[in-house]
């Protein structure tokens, strides 16, 4: 719940600061880097717990995910987390990346079982010789680094591919038997469904934090295509907040920003006081709902 600090000289009590962390995805290209890093510099000054950075199907970013996260070591002071599947690989391969991390000074993974090569609703198929499960993907990781944090996914509207809720629930709580210290959950848009969800985690004794996953939509019909594939809903009322602004980027954005700081702020006013943000490697929209939250760039004076 939220931390309430106590009451100042004139009376008056402060909330405190939600915590926040930030998504983003490797880079492919020059100007893609050169934009990531623009984003990376404007978040940076509101202090996030850590920052992840993604990694593609079939281990397709690798070294790409590999070149972000120890750049962001070297130039930064941002906490990294490296996000790792058990996709495409053997299991010394993932040994072995999980260990050039810790050798760098990576103490955070985000451990997931990660999309099928060919993109999410095609077959899954493991390695024959890899990590079969994220549960045994979180195993290994532990079993290597007893002080790697690992974090994996959560699902306000289970996991597409599970039979249903509690088969749902059974997977997370055996990754948080395996060693999973917090859980991060897919996008959604109706608050009711995380506040559900949480409570049939926690029903079920999961005491680890379920940070809500919120997704700033840039571009609605895009992002509204990518989510409904991984199993969110996307409700009627907020497709009609975009209607008509298909050439209309600038309003798209005030109504994605304005949508997002609603859903963040009703969220913190029902005590959620940790939020992931995934950026798209983007920042205004992130930074515009950091602000309405009261997060302010390190050293700015709020307004008296």
């Amino acid at each position: 719940m939220t931390e309430i600090t106590p009451p100042a000289p004139d009376g008056h009590r402060a909330l405190k600061s939600p915590a926040i962390s930030f998504e983003f995805f490797p880079p492919k290209t020059e100007e893609m880097e050169r934009s990531l890093w623009e984003t990376i510099k404007r978040l940076a000054p509101l202090s996030p717990s850590f920052v992840s950075v993604t990694y593609g199907a079939g281990g397709s970013t690798r070294e790409r995910t590999h070149s972000t996260i120890t750049r962001i070591l070297a130039e930064t002071d941002l906490l990294p987390a490296a996000h790792l599947t058990c996709v495409g690989a053997a299991r010394g391969e993932i040994d072995e990346i999980v260990g050039r991390y810790h050798e760098a000074g990576v103490r955070h993974i985000v451990a997931l079982r990660g999309d099928p090569p060919g993109g999410i609703g095609t077959a899954y198929a493991t390695h024959p010789d890899g990590y079969q499960t994220s549960t045994d993907l979180v195993a290994g990781i532990r079993k290597q680094h007893g002080d790697i944090e690992i974090s994996v996914s959560a699902y306000p509207e289970k996991h597409p591919e599970s039979r249903d809720f509690d088969a749902d629930l059974d997977v997370l709580e055996a990754k948080v038997d395996a060693g999973a210290t917090r859980a991060i959950t897919q996008v959604f848009f109706d608050n009711d469904l995380y506040f559900r969800y949480l409570d049939r985690v926690r029903a079920r004794g999961i005491g680890i934090p379920i940070v809500p996953g919120i997704m700033p939509m840039h571009n609605f019909k895009q992002a509204r295509n990518f989510v409904t594939r991984a199993g969110t809903s996307v409700p009627d009322w907020l497709a009609e907040k975009f209607e008509g602004l298909d050439d209309d980027a600038e309003t798209r954005k005030l109504v994605a920003a304005t949508v997002a700081a609603g859903q963040v702020q009703k969220l913190a006013k029902h005590g959620v006081d940790t939020f992931h943000f995934y950026t798209m490697n983007r920042a205004d929209l992130v930074f515009a709902i950091c602000h309405l939250l009261g997060i302010r760039p390190q050293g700015a004076q709020k307004a008296a």
